[in-house]
């Protein structure tokens, strides 16, 4: 019974404000806020402002909130495991298992640590005009620096 004489209020001052709106001409504002105002209105009179008066007082439909609260965040839980962990037990052993394999030459006994031959050098490349070539000698130095 407040309720809905609260939300009869609502909608009657939510109403004058819409009104005082369109006597300032501005007309499309005041029907966004009349159409806003009916909203209270048209709840109680659909009755979902009582089934929330209802809820909002009844144990039992807290717990089943609780419940609800609980469920979405296992939820969210195995979500985040699964996307940091990469998978299930067996797909991250098997994972594993390969990159162990690719790790180790099939005929070494350890792991190489240096980096292996130096690839050959590159042939020449063909003179550039004289601007272009003055542009990228500092780069061209830095790559063959780091054997690029």
């Amino acid at each position: 019974m407040i309720a809905e004489t609260v939300c009869s209020a609502v909608s009657a001052a939510g109403l004058g404000i819409a009104a005082v709106t369109a006597y300032r001409k501005r007309f499309l504002t005041a029907a966004r806020i009349a159409a806003y105002a009916l909203v209270p209105v048209g709840l109680v009179m659909t009755g979902v402002v009582g089934w929330l008066a209802d809820t909002a007082f009844s144990p039992t439909a807290w717990a089943g909130f609780a419940v609800l609260a609980a469920a979405w965040l296992l939820f969210m839980t195995v979500r985040a495991v699964e996307r940091r962990g990469g998978g299930t037990r067996r797909e991250r052993k098997a994972a594993a298992r390969a990159a162990q394999r690719e790790a180790v030459a099939p005929t070494a006994s350890a792991p190489s640590l240096s980096q292996g031959p130096r690839p050959a050098a590159r042939p020449a490349t063909t003179p550039r005009a004289s601007g272009a070539g003055d542009d990228f000698s500092d780069i061209e130095a830095i790559l063959k620096k780091h054997g690029i």
